[in-house]
């Protein structure tokens, strides 16, 4: 037998490579995550957390809303969605630049209007980035498009309301935000529902462009 005859025989009896499997929508994580931490800073924003110290939000802001979202964002690029890639990546960064904000920089703010205005700055950006995440999410469905809706109003109403240091108009902020996270919670329950295939399925509404 020749060396190419060996060769030969050699690669057939070689078992073939799998093709590489997929992966679980990471959908529902990210808007779980994104939908808790949320929930815990507006609950501050609209004062029902007077009892306890108000920041309740801000180790989850750093590993659950920003770690856990940010590596649903990067499961989401392996998926080829790049709405949902985008959509919590930067969400995902979102928290853990917030997280970074509140420990390390406004403890140095020279004021409390100083250190809102900070936070009004940071809100105006990600309300420009989601007002186009916003009208894509109209060909996705109605579902999605509700959270990226609510958030809008919650983003604008906070900055805002930085912005003229007015914790009335910043508390409003906070209960727009709750409804925010109810509906994040919604949408990542209906995936994880939908996703299971069983007999429990929930509505999402069809996409208002096609």
């Amino acid at each position: 037998m020749s060396v190419n005859e060996d060769s030969t025989v050699q690669l057939a009896t070689q078992p073939a490579v799998a093709p590489s499997p997929g992966i679980a929508d990471p959908g529902p994580l990210g808007l779980a995550a994104f939908a808790l931490t949320t929930f815990l800073l507006s609950a501050a924003n609209a004062k029902l957390m007077n009892a306890a110290t108000g920041s309740a939000w801000l180790g989850y802001a750093l590993a659950y809303g920003g770690g856990c979202q940010l590596l649903a964002g990067m499961w989401e690029f392996r998926n080829k969605n790049v709405f949902g890639a985008t959509a919590f990546s930067t969400y995902g960064g979102f928290w853990i630049g917030l997280f970074l904000w509140a420990r390390f920089v406004a403890p140095s703010a020279t004021s409390a209007s100083a250190a809102n205005h900070d936070v009004a700055w940071i809100l105006l950006a990600f309300a420009i980035f989601n007002t186009y995440m916003l009208v894509l999410s109209t060909q996705l469905n109605v579902a999605v498009f509700g959270v990226f809706l609510t958030l809008e109003l919650t983003e604008i109403i906070l900055f805002i309301g930085n912005f003229e240091n007015n914790s009335n108009i910043v508390q409003v902020g906070g209960y727009i935000g709750i409804i925010t996270a109810l509906a994040a919670w919604y949408t990542s329950f209906a995936g994880v529902a939908n996703g299971i295939g069983g007999k429990i399925k929930l509505p999402v509404g069809k996409p208002l462009v096609s």
